[in-house]
């Protein structure tokens, strides 16, 4: 296949000079990278970013076979000159992508370490180690634990918002009769109880950063970096204001490709539109709130639910982590027995005539801890004619466990296949069309994403 000319060649050069650099500078902290593409891939994933009637704004992509990184690719810009001058900033290897969900399963990895140190118990009530008893308004003998949170399975919803503000206390927003409880939006109804309702929620996990932060005595920024980045070696972090200049420098920009006013109106050959993460060449201002902060009273405003930007290449070194059952350079990172816990279901829809609270058209079927868990499932969807789920490929037969992304324009994935110790990780810095105008053919993903991934795991199973 011939490649196509890139919209800038700077960033078809860059890409180029990586998969040729010396080995030492493409191994660094991974497990051995193979010192060229596969033929035809690069070409591929080329056409899928310069589709004209489903642009994207960049492309960063890694696989994993039998625990060796075999490819890295990346594709189009960190940053898009608006002046029309064309100087654009080309995704490199070091490009560091806000990851937004993915950041659950680094947070997993964060919880684990604190439970193999005994500072931790999956299933101590929460409300203990918080100081206050926390429990569903509708189940008070039900105790809510770390494991709950983990699996989506606490009764938290997002209905009232997926975070508290700074200067605010999650307590307030949780607690029946506190200033912030309203109406009680951020519980399932008593219906749904803990334990026995699965809902996506990303209040879990300000929840569990405060959790974290009470069990540790350490702020959860900076227990992530000493319990997670640290160890593993990853770039950047949840806190950008603490980032260095050349991680700042490396910071991709997230667009789309529409209006930013309430209307919402796509404009697939307009100009990319910057929707976070455009710095303007400044350091960020780290969160309000910090002077005076206390421990476990407000977890949410260090994004644990979803603001980690970090490499794609770092990435792989978890996928690489998971892969070799905890095992990092040669030595243990986490224990055998965690990583299969983070692999183990605690959750499977029934199917349509169960309905749960996913309420993205049948993306999650299953969960475990911190991580989805990829069935190879495609049904019709209940009110229209197409198909929806969460397979990977378009013959079916790939299953796998890991963790989606979806925010602001970004689209990411880590997914891993245990048995194979093969896996993909990606990430799209941004979109240029309407996903809920642009379907998938077998699953509920929108169709760039569902192309991407069966192109790589086709790949990998080749």
């Amino acid at each position: 296949m011939k490649l196509r000319p890139s919209s800038c060649p700077l960033g078809s050069l860059a890409r180029r000079q990586l998969l040729l650099a010396a080995p030492a500078v493409l191994t660094a902290g991974l497990p051995g990278l193979a010192s060229a593409a596969p033929t035809g891939l690069d070409a591929e994933l080329q056409a899928l970013i310069d589709d004209p009637a489903r642009p994207l704004a960049s492309l960063s992509v890694l696989m994993l076979r039998e625990g060796r990184v075999v490819y890295e690719g990346q594709f189009g810009h960190r940053w898009i000159d608006p002046s029309g001058a064309g100087r654009h900033r080309p995704v490199t290897r070091d490009t560091l992508f806000r990851i937004a969900s993915i950041s659950k399963l680094v947070v997993a990895l964060g919880v684990m370490r604190l439970v193999e140190a005994g500072r931790l118990n999956l299933d101590a009530d929460i409300g203990e180690i918080l100081g206050y008893r926390l429990r569903h308004p509708g189940h008070q003998n039900v105790p809510l634990t770390v494991r709950l949170l983990l699996s989506h399975r606490s009764g938290l919803r997002d209905s009232a918002g997926s975070y508290v503000a700074p200067g605010q206390r999650l307590a307030e927003k949780l607690l029946p009769g506190a200033a912030l409880f309203g109406s009680g939006k951020s519980w399932s109804p008593a219906t749904q109880a803990p334990g026995q309702w699965f809902e996506y929620c990303n209040l879990n996990y300000g929840v569990l950063a405060g959790v974290m932060e009470k069990a540790s005595g350490q702020r959860f920024d900076q227990l992530m970096a000493e319990q997670v980045l640290r160890p593993l070696g990853l770039s950047g972090g949840f806190e950008a204001s603490q980032f260095s200049e050349a991680e700042l420098a490396n910071l991709a920009t997230l667009y789309r490709k529409r209006a930013t006013d309430d209307a919402v109106r796509w404009n697939t050959a307009g100009p990319w539109i910057v929707q976070t993460d455009d710095f303007g060449g400044k350091r960020p201002a780290p969160p309000a709130g910090l002077d005076g902060y206390e421990l476990g009273s407000n977890g949410s405003l260090f994004g644990p639910q979803g603001r980690m930007r970090t490499r794609v290449a770092d990435l792989g070194v978890v996928l690489a982590m998971l892969a070799d059952q905890g095992r990092h350079a040669g030595a243990s990172y986490l224990q055998p027995a965690s990583v299969h816990a983070l692999m183990t279901e605690h959750w499977r829809s029934a199917g349509p005539a169960a309905p749960n609270g996913d309420d993205l058209g049948g993306e999650f079927q299953a969960w475990g801890l911190g991580l989805q868990h990829f069935i190879d499932r495609s049904v019709p969807d209940a009110k229209s004619s197409r198909l929806q789920g969460d397979r990977l490929m378009p013959r079916g037969g790939q299953q796998a466990w890991g963790h989606l992304g979806f925010a602001y324009g970004l689209m990411s994935g880590l997914m891993l296949d245990p048995a194979r110790r093969s896996g993909i990780v990606y990430a799209i810095g941004g979109t240029g069309a309407d996903p809920e105008a642009h379907p998938g053919r077998y699953s509920s993903f929108p169709l760039w994403e569902e192309r991407l991934q069966g192109l790589l795991w086709t790949r990998l199973q080749g």
